[in-house]
């Protein structure tokens, strides 16, 4: 497995967690872009993996899902080596 290939396993981990806690929650899209100050249409590329997200990014999603970065990347990228 080339590092691209890792990279973007990586990234949809992370997005599919971020939409994981997002529903969980019970919000859309809207409502978390709201939250984070983010564009919807920017959580929506997070959430399929076709975004390298900033650090700060995630800070902001996190803030607005109640959360720390940890829980967020646990495991990720070990899942996949």
């Amino acid at each position: 497995m080339n590092s691209r290939t890792v990279n973007t396993e990586h990234l949809k981990a992370l997005g599919q967690r971020i939409r994981d806690l997002r529903k969980n929650i019970g919000w859309t899209q809207e409502e978390l872009a709201e939250r984070a100050g983010i564009d919807r249409s920017y959580i929506g590329g997070v959430e399929r993996g076709e975004r390298n997200l900033t650090f700060l990014v995630l800070c902001q999603i996190c803030q607005a899902l109640n959360c720390d970065v940890a829980t967020l990347t646990q495991n990720i990228p070990k899942e996949y080596i």
